[in-house]
């Protein structure tokens, strides 16, 4: 293998795939990533075997090959060299990259390319094609509640269905349930249901550049992946086995209060109680206030901790229903709050002990339920 290729591109490349480099694993081709040559271009791949990410950029072939290097050795020297243009330079009988940049000389040991995990050459023709603005804000709007415990790997994914024009994201941790819906540009034949961790649609967001237009999903036959491409890039993820829980049962029918605050000033309010909050147990209190006759409702947003002290902030809003003082955590809030686009949100609540629900106003696309905590 012999290619000219210029730094920044390289720069790029290895920071796209670097996220999927095994850093703890007994197999040592893991921590490395795959550089070879693919039809006049630079083909970067890294696995953990359970998310896989490839990536092509355009470089000078003078010779065709292939090997693996470690990760973290070849990221850190392409930072570091002095020039914009790099060689790379294999000897396949000791399996050295000799990278060259400038007055800089460096050979890096790497694994023969044989011994690293195939990732899937799929089929893109019936693929699904999602717009990559869209996607990424369906991401953003439900990953954040999947859940961290391992002991549930179903809900450490984020269940994704799609059928005819409407594909429907859920995640949901146990204490809170996000769901987002959009329209897909062209209907799909066949429903699609799977559960995609969520760390890999978090992954595939960072990756996705806004300029691109389409995002394509394929989940080839028998395999339990789903493949996604975009423009220069590929990523691949194993799906969660099991059945996601019936979140349409979560979500409450009716309210008795809804209370409509300017997101803003509600998120502002939210991270003012969880500085005091967080040292406790993370409670927060929304004491909602029926507007009277002439003057309009408020929302009382207070926190309190033995140790700091206590917060409250008042914000006006307009109260259709019957007053109730209720506790959320407010990090659960707060991380909801932040991903509301429209100026105003609505909470809708029924009892002190029931669901809470978060609409953006005027969205009918999203929605989120959040537990109360105990008053106490």
């Amino acid at each position: 293998m012999r290619v000219t290729l210029l730094q920044e591109n390289l720069t790029r490349g290895l920071s796209i795939v670097s996220r999927a480099v095994s850093p703890r694993s007994t197999l040592p081709v893991l921590a490395n990533i795959l550089i070879a040559t693919d039809e006049g271009r630079l083909r970067l791949s890294a696995t953990n075997l359970e998310l896989g990410i490839t990536c092509w950029i355009g470089a000078k072939i003078e010779e065709e090959g292939s090997t693996t290097v470690p990760a973290r050795t070849l990221a850190d020297l392409v930072n570091t060299l002095p020039d914009p243009q790099v060689s790379l330079i294999l000897d396949p009988r000791t399996q050295t990259l000799n990278v060259r940049s400038g007055s800089s000389t460096n050979d890096i040991k790497g694994i023969d390319a044989q011994e690293f995990p195939p990732l899937p050459v799929p089929d893109f023709e019936n693929a699904i094609q999602i717009n990559v603005s869209d996607f990424k804000e369906m991401i953003q709007q439900v990953a954040f509640a999947a859940s961290t415990d391992e002991a549930r790997p179903v809900l450490m994914g984020v269940l994704v269905n799609v059928e005819k024009e409407t594909i429907t994201m859920a995640a949901a941790d146990g204490f809170r349930l996000s769901v987002r819906k959009a329209t897909l540009s062209t209907p799909v034949e066949q429903t699609v249901n799977a559960i995609i961790p969520a760390r890999a649609l978090q992954e595939l967001a960072r990756i996705a550049s806004d300029g691109e237009q389409m995002i394509q999903m394929v989940l080839p036959k028998g395999r339990g992946q789903v493949v996604f491409r975009i423009k220069d890039a590929e990523l691949v993820s194993q799906l969660i086995d099991g059945t996601f829980p019936d979140y349409q049962q979560i979500i409450p029918r009716s309210y008795k209060s809804r209370t409509l605050v300017p997101t803003a000033s509600l998120l502002k309010a939210c991270k003012q109680a969880e500085i005091f909050a967080r040292e406790g147990s993370n409670v927060v209190r929304l004491n909602i206030k029926n507007s009277g006759e002439l003057q309009p409702g408020e929302v009382e947003i207070s926190a309190h901790s033995e140790e700091t002290g206590s917060n409250e902030t008042i914000v006006e809003a307009t109260v259709d229903g019957v007053p109730l003082l209720i506790a959320f955590n407010v990090k659960f809030l707060r991380e909801v709050l932040e991903v509301v686009k429209t100026p105003n949100v609505a909470v809708e609540t029924s009892a002190a002990n029931a669901p809470g629900v978060i609409r953006p106003a005027g969205d009918e696309n999203f929605l989120h339920v959040i537990m109360p905590m105990h008053l106490g």
